[in-house]
């Protein structure tokens, strides 16, 4: 790996395992980590409990600090060639279609058109997916309060509109990979298989079994047919 270079962008739903991939993939190749602000957003617990009212602020916070995150990554690091990134700076405007409407939206539009919109170009995309109850279930096992009244009707909301982005996304493949049906937390071998996936993308010679791009259409594999 250590010829290896590019950005690699994990994304998937909330519970869906992208914080866990990034922090082996760190530790493994000893890539540049660049994780979104989630546990610092003052909001993000009152948004969740009250929706309606704290849906702005929340979209804010994230729009102003993954905004410069992306300018940060941008840099070229000699020591770490290699960066994971566990979101696209394309999911904040997904979020904020989903939590806001009227002038908030309006609002966030004109502020949002203010930036640089130049996005980071990565390698590809891997989007995690899973069931939702299984997705509930983690959430529920990982015990933060603010989570745990996260409706199912959210995740499928959500879900729906992450892949209504890829049949329209152009800018690198996205591959969808299924969490529950591959455990890379406890399975070593597991693991591996996925380690040796991302490594074949980096490189250009995709494992006989990895995920092909993916294209609009449902794919059975390996790794399970893909939810919409």
């Amino acid at each position: 790996m250590e010829a290896v270079r590019g950005l690699v962008v994990i994304e998937g739903l909330i519970g869906v395992g992208k914080t866990t991939l990034c922090r082996i993939l760190e530790r493994e190749w000893d890539a540049r980590l660049v994780l979104e602000p989630a546990d610092d957003n003052p909001f993000l617990a009152r948004f969740y409990a009250d929706p309606e009212r704290f849906a702005f602020p929340a979209q804010m916070f994230y729009l102003a600090n993954r905004y410069a995150q992306q300018l940060q990554a941008r840099q070229t690091s000699l020591f770490h060639p290699l960066t994971v990134c566990d979101y696209l700076m394309a999911k904040d405007g997904l979020f904020a279609e989903m939590t806001l409407g009227g002038h908030e939206l309006a609002l966030y539009r004109r502020f949002a058109s203010l930036l640089d919109e130049t996005p980071l170009r990565p390698d590809f995309v891997v989007f995690l997916d899973a069931d939702t109850e299984i997705i509930r279930n983690r959430i529920a096992r990982r015990g933060i309060p603010a989570e745990q009244i996260i409706p199912a009707a959210y995740l499928d909301d959500l879900r729906a509109r992450y892949y209504r982005l890829w049949d329209q996304w152009t800018l690198c493949p996205v591959h969808v990979v299924r969490t529950d049906l591959i455990d890379y937390v406890d399975d070593p071998a597991a693991r591996a298989r996925v380690l040796a996936m991302v490594e074949g993308w980096l490189e250009g010679r995709p494992t006989a079994d990895a995920p092909p791009p993916y294209n609009g259409a449902q794919q059975v594999g390996l790794f399970g047919r893909a939810a919409t």
